[in-house]
């Protein structure tokens, strides 16, 4: 067992300060006896201390890959993510090797890469046509299991993932078995209906959420455009608008009612759900409804009843418990002669984000799309029968669900906290201690007779101690940093000799939290983060994720499994080092700020396909530019580089003037000043790995390579005026 022996090398005494030299009171430096307290023990660490040899298999089972993971993302032999794109059909040939995606994105044009910036967003179209046939495929085998008699067709909330190709996507793959869309703003129903045009004609458009006459008059115009459009009372006043609009514009509408249910359940997703839910209508207020269609000679318009029990059900039973409600509404609004079609059961179809099939927690859900699909069946049928009504139409509104699994967020490290504690010698050690206050000089005696008796709690106890003594006597002046270092030094020791692990290191990454992954800042949801690479190697230390904004809550400290830290490998500076977020393709992008003005990632759009490396890439954006995230705020980035522009040529000017008749050419430099102005412009905000720091004739200015800034520029020709 190492020595208590050690001191700052470099610790000199200051002038001015105090040292009690040679006072032979003190104990000499002592060697800690018995044994650590072996540490305590969870899942990870045990697989974390397992043999020493080491296998991409082990990091699968530490990463908890194959729970959350499957039957979409996996470990290749290589050590690094491979993405099956056709789930559990997938074939040894088609598996994708995440990295090479990134490579392929990242690397300079010069040698055959896209030259993309960092983060990145991965879109996988191929996972999610996968997503959609599975859950129409649990679904129609329920029916066919259960002898159900109507059919099931799902509608995707768009506000999950509005992007215009998700959407499109989602429509293309959906309309062999009629999957339509589902809008709660008019910017959605806009989008839904573009769609929509291009989908099966048979596909719902629900319009849920708050309503004015604009809206409802959007919805009827749908209507009148042939797509199947059903409006959705969220409130019951909302009706008198419906009536009155739909007279005038002379089409007779569908129409659905939301109803609350009694059913809720508990967790963070449930708070929308039950009787003082946010949206829906109370038993009372749909009795009154259903009057008000028939006296207008209108109640076979009504044919929808929707219900939202809340995200993330996390368990069937209650599921079915809702459902069964549900049902129940469902056929008293048929007793009192509505022409009633679909019972559309709303959202909650969750997923598993930490692979521990719970039914106790937010992060998980008891359940697979088969077992959810044949408890709906089963509760509405069961509800049906015992009524004699005709069985509806069933439709759910899955979004989390269908969109979850098919983003990527791919991120960089881009440096490590390490030990700032300075090295120590048995020599110094003794002069550390006698340079000790008497209060401090007492707390070592504790410690050292604390380490005699292997009584590590109380060692560390004392240590504490001493350490906050010392930083009180440094702000009081009676010692100087050159202790304070010191004392740091001999704490950080302590706990190594005594069996601490070592202290969780800080990885600093290339992202924005509040931009890319908001729900973790906004109410604590966990995403799995894994390495995308070197998984064939023992993650070697603990880290936390600190990202690039100046706020303290910008970091990543809570993982999936309960975790504090993340089983991360030792950082290489020369290398890279990435990391991947993975089920976040539902609201991260949507609910994404500007904080610090670091706008959204790159984004790519990657196929499976029969090339060497089995993808290719079908679309790439690059992420918004300076320029583009000044201009969300209102600022105008072509007036700012004109300023500056301005600012410059004035300021060279005066540095031309002022000359001592030297021949530089400073016209020279104002044009390669202008353009590396325009550069910042169109650069992304975030770090660029391979910025060239090429000196513009020496006048101290930088920029980065041409590969990154085109890459993170977009179109030139609209700034062409910019470079002289």
């Amino acid at each position: 067992m190492p020595a208590l022996a050690c001191c700052v090398d470099a610790a000199l005494a200051p002038p001015g300060y105090a040292f009690h030299a040679g006072d032979s009171s003190l104990p000499s430096p002592v060697q800690f006896s018995g044994v650590p307290p072996a540490p305590t023990t969870t899942p990870t660490a045990s697989i974390e201390n397992s043999p020493s040899h080491w296998s991409p298999s082990l990091s699968s089972a530490l990463y908890k890959i194959d729970a959350w993971g499957a039957p979409y993302f996996s470990v290749n032999h290589s050590g690094n993510i491979a993405v099956r794109p056709y789930g559990t059909d997938t074939l040894a040939h088609q598996e994708i090797d995440l990295l090479k995606i990134v490579r392929k994105v990242s690397d300079p044009k010069s040698v055959g890469g896209l030259g993309l910036q960092l983060p990145l967003i991965v879109r996988l179209p191929d996972v999610l046509k996968n997503r959609l046939e599975s859950l129409q495929s649990a679904f129609n085998f329920a029916i066919q299991s259960q002898g159900y008699e109507a059919h099931y067709q799902g509608v995707y909330p768009v506000k999950c993932n509005q992007d215009r190709f998700v959407v499109e996507d989602i429509v293309r793959f959906g309309s062999p078995f009629r999957f339509g869309l589902e809008a709660g703003s008019k910017p959605e129903l806009l989008l839904a209906m573009s769609c929509l045009c291009k989908g099966n004609p048979e596909a719902l458009l629900v319009c849920n959420g708050f309503k004015d006459g604009e809206y409802i008059s959007l919805a009827l115009l749908a209507r009148k455009l042939a797509l199947n459009t059903v409006i959705v009372l969220e409130q019951e006043e909302e009706l008198d608008l419906v009536l009155a609009l739909s007279r005038k514009m002379s089409v007779r509408p569908v129409i659905g009612v939301r109803a609350k249910l009694r059913t809720k359940h508990s967790g963070h997703f449930g708070s929308t759900s039950g009787e003082k839910g946010k949206f829906g209508l109370t038993t009372t207020q749909i009795l009154r409804v259903v009057k008000r269609l028939e006296e207008a000679a209108m109640l076979d318009c009504l044919q929808l009843l929707h219900i939202h029990i809340g995200s993330q059900i996390p368990s069937t039973a209650l599921l079915a418990d809702g459902v069964g409600e549900a049902a129940q509404i469902y056929c008293e609004l048929v007793r009192l002669g509505a022409h009633m079609q679909v019972l559309d059961i709303g959202g909650g179809l969750g997923i598993d984000y930490d692979g521990s099939k719970s039914g106790n927690s937010d992060l998980s859900v008891a359940y697979g799309l088969e077992e959810y699909s044949l408890a709906v069946v089963q509760a509405v049928k069961f509800v049906c029968d015992r009524k004699n009504i005709k069985h509806p139409v069933l439709c759910s509104e899955s979004g989390r669900a269908i969109v979850s699994h098919h983003s990527i967020l791919i991120f960089e490290a881009v440096s490590a906290s390490v030990s700032s504690a300075a090295s120590m010698t048995y020599a110094g050690c003794q002069y550390f201690i006698e340079g000790l206050t008497e209060d401090a000089r007492s707390d070592y005696r504790n410690l050292s007779a604390a380490v005699v008796r292997g009584e590590h709690d109380t060692c560390l106890l004392y240590a504490e101690q001493l350490k906050q003594r010392c930083v009180d006597h440094f702000k009081e002046g009676s010692i100087g940093m050159e202790q304070l270092a010191a004392v740091d030094g001999f704490c950080e020791l302590v706990g190594k000799v005594i069996g601490l692990s070592e202290p969780v290191r800080t990885y600093h990454v290339n992202l924005s939290v509040f931009t890319s992954i908001p729900d973790f800042w906004g109410i604590g949801q966990l995403f799995p983060i894994v390495p995308i690479h070197r998984l064939e190697e023992r993650p070697a230390v603990r880290g936390i994720l600190s990202d690039l904004t100046c706020d303290s809550d910008g970091k990543i400290d809570k993982f999936i499994g309960g975790e504090s830290s993340l089983p991360l490998h030792e950082f290489e500076g020369g290398g890279r080092y990435y990391l991947g977020m993975f089920l976040g393709g539902a609201y991260e992008e949507a609910l994404g700020g500007v904080h610090n003005l670091f706008g959204g990632p790159s984004v790519v759009r990657v196929s499976q396909s029969d090339g060497p490396h089995s993808f290719s890439v079908t679309r790439a954006v690059p992420g918004p530019s300076c320029g583009d995230v000044l201009r969300v705020m209102q600022h105008e980035p072509e007036l700012m580089f004109e300023t500056l522009k301005h600012r410059a040529e004035e300021f060279c000017h005066h540095d031309e003037d002022s000359d001592d008749g030297g021949d530089s050419d400073h016209g020279i430099g104002n044009a390669a000043l202008a353009s590396s102005l325009a550069r910042f412009f169109h650069n992304m905000p975030y770090l660029v790995a391979s910025c060239s720091l090429t000196a513009l004739n020496n006048g101290g200015f930088y920029y980065c390579n041409e590969d990154a800034a085109d890459s993170a520029g977009g179109d030139e020709d609209q700034w062409s005026y910019c470079c002289a």
